[in-house]
């Protein structure tokens, strides 16, 4: 029992802590502001896309604006819809990470809970600055789409390709694009494939119309592998490739414009321009863009909401991976890709817990990742084809295949990677890269016709010939592949083999440039003058500033002069230099061979023009004054 003291000490007690806060008592939140608190959030995760000119909705720029919409901001962010940041944390650091923080994500949320305060000006940060026009100045070179395309105005999201050619007379290094979507209403995001062998403009009905399709392969003719993620989306920031990675571009090339259109409710015209940034410091780094999928495993059954597609590649080097590109369609949900070291280590290389198509993206490391020689790269792709898929395109969900439209699926893992070691390995990584794509595709004519072009770019005809061959029991009529396999046959003296092939070729796309050119070259290897002068011809009738054409041609009807000259067929002789004269008519030996071809033909008042022509031409050469002498002292003696 207590004293008579120890109850009085307890009564006391209990009336101090009747006057205290309960222990579980919480201070009252500090309130929160905008011009203090979300402001900051606002401007760097909101305010690019949201801001007139962009393609979000509505504007994002002032309280007013913000208090609008707050409630939706409060739901989106909390369920991290936005900012659109698809990469999971802790799975890949990336350059210009949009995640926001839990605590950002909370104080959002108690903003709105208090009232969406706005708080005093004299706390606003700096408003954004937005650069207009072009973000990185004045481009070096601006090209547009020759021809509008007319966007219908529903229906499902519309895949354009611009086939834009580069107006440029020497090659070029490219470090930065930028593009103008010009309709930023309908433009959601858009790939730039290089081309160089105009194997896209053969798939434009009519010049500068363009062309439909989701994803697209460019044919090559020689080894060039794909080296750049060129990638574009509203809000972002055109990318400076690092120094020593300027890709190269050439004259005659062109550039592809892939672009995902969504329509807006009525007809819409889009006509893209691209912007190129010039260094000028040649390419010394070479990157390679390597790519994991299992297109073919793609076969999803309606209702399975689990379905897994893998693939994985064996590095056979040492590499630095430095940026990363995956992509699904609609029915994607996890997306996963990561390297398995030869020590069994794993390195995440990114998961994507949740896909949407409308927010894919590339992903550039903030460091190199460094994989060594061996490692084997994995992608793991689970598919959602359930009616519980708020993405699927289809209620009730039907079957879904591989294919090139939106509603059809696709599983790739893009991966940018610097070989490390030698200055140049990519071949042997593209060799790697298509032998074990007929591991998974033994009739594959890409792999086929890409490895052929690859060994024979090594001097390996012989090796590649069967690879040609393969790719043509695919499809017969393919052009580069004919044109390849002329090539391997005419590096072997197989010249009438070659000449067959330049022909089918030419036969089933009469604009190929190369496979002409080939023709022409072959057909001059057997003296064939006047045949390959035709084919030259025909080349300078399509493009008439083509260089390389006119001295080829050139040094045919040179040649072919000799040759006529030998079997005294002056008159043909004549043809053949005042054609040659045309091509290049400040040519003084030109000038004098054609001038002792009339002056043999007794036509001396036509030599001594262009006897003259070479003097005035080279003063210096002999030849030119000697025969202009005796032609002018032939022709006195002539007179009565």
């Amino acid at each position: 029992m207590l004293s008579g003291r120890s109850k009085h000490l307890r009564l006391v007690a209990s009336c101090l802590l009747s006057t205290l806060p309960a222990a579980n008592a919480t201070e009252p939140a500090p309130s929160l502001t905008f011009y203090k608190n979300i402001a900051p959030i606002v401007y760097r995760s909101c305010s690019p896309c949201h801001r007139p000119g962009e393609t979000a909705p509505f504007s994002l720029l002032t309280y007013q604006d913000v208090k609008t919409h707050a409630r939706q901001i409060a739901d989106v962010t909390k369920r991290r819809y936005m900012p659109p940041w698809l990469p999971e944390a802790g799975y890949g650091e990336f350059e210009g990470e949009r995640r926001l923080s839990s605590t950002e994500l909370q104080t959002i949320q108690d903003w709105v809970q208090q009232g969406s305060r706005e708080g005093s000006p004299a706390d606003a940060p700096p408003m954004p600055a937005f650069t207009a026009g072009w973000q990185l100045g004045t481009p070096d070179l601006i090209v547009e789409a020759s021809k509008p395309f007319q966007l219908r105005a529903d229906g499902p999201d519309e895949f354009w390709n611009f086939v834009l050619p580069l107006p440029i007379s020497s090659t070029r290094w490219v470090k930065a694009v930028e593009i103008k979507p010009g309709n930023a209403r309908v433009f959601h995001h858009a790939n730039l494939l290089l081309d160089r062998s105009g194997s896209a403009r053969r798939s434009e009905k009519t010049p500068g119309s363009g062309f439909g399709g989701m994803d697209l392969a460019i044919e090559e003719d020689t080894f060039d592998p794909d080296s750049h993620f060129l990638f574009w989306k509203p809000g972002s920031v055109p990318w400076v490739e690092p120094a020593g990675m300027a890709w190269r571009a050439d004259p005659g090339m062109d550039v592809v414009l892939n672009v995902h259109l969504q329509p807006t409710g009525k007809v819409e015209s889009v006509r893209p321009s691209i912007g190129l940034y010039f260094s000028d410091h040649p390419q010394t780094k070479f990157p390679m863009l390597v790519q994991l999928e299992h297109d073919g495993a793609l076969d999803i059954p309606p209702g399975d909401s689990h379905f897994l597609v893998s693939d994985e590649f064996r590095l056979p080097m040492a590499v630095n991976v430095l940026a990363v590109y995956p992509h699904a369609h609609y029915l994607g949900k996890v997306l996963e890709g990561y390297a398995t070291q030869p020590d069994g280590t794993r390195k995440w290389l990114i998961r994507i817990p949740d896909w949407d198509l409308n927010w894919q993206a590339v992903y550039r490391y903030r460091h190199p990742i460094f994989l060594p020689k061996d490692s084997v790269i994995s992608m793991r792709y689970v598919y959602d084809n359930s009616a519980a898929n708020p993405r699927n395109p289809h209620n009730p969900p039907i079957r879904v295949k591989s294919g090139d439209n939106a509603t059809d699926e696709m599983g790739h893992l893009w991966i940018q990677v610097l070989p490390v070691g030698e200055q140049d390995q990519r071949m042997q990584l593209q060799e790697a890269i298509m032998r074990r794509r007929l591991e998974k595709y033994p009739g594959d004519f890409s792999a086929h016709f890409n490895l052929g072009s690859l060994l024979l770019t090594r001097g390996d005809a012989t090796g590649a010939i069967p690879y040609f061959e393969k790719a043509l029991q695919v499809h017969p009529r393919n052009a580069p592949a004919r044109n390849e396999l002329g090539a391997a046959f005419l590096s072997q003296s197989k010249t009438a083999e070659a000449i067959e092939q330049f022909q089918i070729a030419l036969d089933g796309d009469p604009g190929y440039a190369d496979a002409r050119y080939n023709l022409a070259n072959a057909l001059a290897s057997e003296q064939k003058w006047e045949l390959a002068a035709t084919q030259f011809r025909k080349i300078l009738q399509e493009n008439p500033q083509d260089q390389k054409a006119r001295d080829h041609l050139l040094e045919v009807l040179s040649m072919w002069a000799h040759d006529l000259l030998a079997a005294n067929k002056l008159e043909e002789v004549v043809l053949c230099y005042r054609e040659a004269i045309g091509l290049q008519p400040r040519d003084a030996t030109l000038h004098t061979n054609l001038g002792t071809a009339l002056a043999r033909l007794g036509r001396l008042t036509e030599a001594i023009p262009q006897f003259e022509a070479a003097v005035a031409i080279d003063p210096d050469l002999e030849a030119a004054k000697h025969n202009l002498a005796s032609a002018r002292s032939m022709l006195q003696l002539q007179k009565p």
